[in-house]
């Protein structure tokens, strides 16, 4: 930044607070206009890009002490003062009077000059504290980001559904609790904003990323909200109906009625028996699957060759080789 634009640009103006605005204002605001103007969150756009560069120099001046009470210093001798190019003529005059001299009446000032402004050998203004680099986005200045901490952790199936609160290790080796969300999906990541590592220049911490591994169940599977499982019942079941017993999970067993002619694959739903979250409560889904014997005795082998001659001499395939001819 050209020394100008010290008594030109006003910084509160640009983050839109007021002159004895506190730190913890002053970071909320900028957080907020920060993730407004992003680069990142505005692709291709050159005045979000350009008013996020003026927004991170305001804070990067601002958010430091030292800087803020030079930049009020600065603004407090008024727009009258100005930097001219050598021979230009006027400008320094009005500067020097604020330490106390007057077109070279006094020569020892320039050291207490310099000094105010942040300037030493080979220095310039408008990076970090003046003349230092700082970080921020493509090098607009500004504070930079705190890195994020990952860890990882396998839960079983049921504390993936009912979520839970456990205890973890960083990658930095630091233990940490995190809450498991009811719900929690095989390969999610979970945030925690603002607990990862600090930021080396007095901006935002970066996050803890929790990638989440769930365990298959013997059982149950999901569905989204709702939780699956495959029921086994046997021909007579199936053909003259029943009612059956179908497991919950982590619950009692609940009775389903099967009606009289259920094929395999027909699904029975039990209300509100699935995933439970804030944002909904699934179902359980009860797939019939229908068991055929493997062993049969002589006497259940002669009744089901008897049941052989009575029953409906209808191709139940046939309809399936007509589709397949289509």
């Amino acid at each position: 930044m050209a020394s100008q634009d010290w008594f030109d640009k006003d910084f509160y103006k640009v983050l839109g607070v007021s002159k004895d605005v506190t730190d913890a204002d002053l970071k909320k605001t900028y957080r907020k206009l920060a993730r407004t103007h992003h680069p990142d969150s505005n692709q291709g756009d050159a005045g979000a890009e350009a008013k996020f560069k003026e927004i991170s120099e305001a804070y990067a001046v601002l958010s430091d002490k030292e800087q803020r009470a030079e930049y009020d210093q600065i603004r407090a001798m008024g727009s009258g003062a100005r930097f001219q190019a050598p021979g230009a003529g006027g400008g320094f005059e009005d500067v020097f009077s604020r330490f106390g001299g007057r077109g070279g009446a006094q020569t020892a000032d320039f050291d207490d000059l310099f000094a105010m402004f942040g300037e030493q050998t080979g220095g310039r203004f408008g990076s970090g504290r003046f003349g230092q680099p700082s970080g921020g986005f493509r090098g607009f200045g500004g504070p930079q980001r705190g890195a994020d901490v990952t860890a990882r952790t396998t839960l079983d199936f049921q504390t993936a559904v009912r979520g839970e609160t456990i205890s973890l290790q960083g990658e930095d080796g630091k233990p940490f609790k995190v809450k498991i969300p009811a719900g929690v999906a095989d390969g999610q990541k979970i945030r925690l904003r603002g607990r990862g590592r600090p930021s080396p220049d007095g901006g935002e911490p970066g996050d803890i990323v929790v990638a989440v591994a769930v365990r298959p169940h013997p059982v149950f599977t999901r569905d989204g909200l709702n939780l699956r499982v495959t029921v086994p019942v046997t021909f007579t079941e199936a053909a003259l109906g029943a009612t059956i017993e179908v497991p919950t999970l982590g619950g009692d067993p609940v009775k389903l009625r099967v009606a009289p002619g259920t094929p395999s694959g027909r699904v029975l739903r039990v209300k509100g028996r699935g995933v439970q979250t804030s944002k909904g409560t699934g179902d359980l889904l009860a797939e019939v699957q229908v068991a055929v014997p493997s062993h049969l005795d002589d006497k259940a082998r002669e009744a089901l060759e008897r049941f052989h001659e009575l029953e409906s001499k209808e191709n139940p395939r046939a309809d399936l080789m007509s589709k397949a001819r289509e």
